[in-house]
């Protein structure tokens, strides 16, 4: 009686655990499109500390990371700490450390992170048109990467969970 209770109770953790892995998976594609939304108000913070207050870039980053509750905003606030100190580095070498260090923080993809550090590296040094356009550019393949996972988002979720409790069902079906 007690064995067969026990066997009961792990096949019905088996699934549960498994569907709950499903589950998650699911949520982190849903938290890594919430991230690029949050990056990409960040970024319209800093076109408008940039374009409209005229403000040097130190500042500017200062103030787009102040304004946001958002995990990033300590990129942002980072960076201009490290421009005001600036100890003759570039800002493009200033910006890959501060996104470099994100890796272990936030869950952004290599490709996220590989397109943050391509901003970087043509924000620093260009006049204000062109600075104005780069972060136009980001925006627009921000834009891109989120209608792709609000378009998938559904869908993938529904697999994950699907797939998790297949995989649950099999691992019963494995080890009973």
């Amino acid at each position: 009686m007690i064995e067969g209770l026990l066997k009961i109770s792990g096949i019905f953790l088996t699934g549960a655990g498994a569907a709950g892995l499903g589950v998650a998976m699911g949520r982190q594609w849903r938290d890594h499109r919430k991230l690029l939304e949050d990056l990409r108000k960040m970024i319209l913070l800093l076109r408008g500390e940039i374009l409209y207050q005229g403000a040097p870039l130190e500042e500017a980053f200062e103030k787009a990371g102040e304004k946001t509750e958002c995990c990033l905003g300590n990129l942002f606030c980072k960076t201009a700490e490290r421009l005001a100190e600036r100890n003759g580095e570039t800002f493009y070498n200033i910006w890959k450390a501060e996104v470099d260090s994100l890796e272990r923080k936030i869950p952004l993809s290599a490709s996220d992170r590989q397109q943050l550090r391509e901003f970087g590296e043509h924000l620093g040094y260009l006049d204000r048109d062109m600075q104005e356009k780069t972060i136009h550019l980001y925006i627009q393949q921000l834009d891109g990467e989120i209608s792709y996972l609000k378009e998938h988002q559904r869908e993938r979720s529904r697999l994950c969970m699907s797939l998790g409790m297949a995989g649950g069902f099999f691992l019963i079906i494995v080890l009973c």
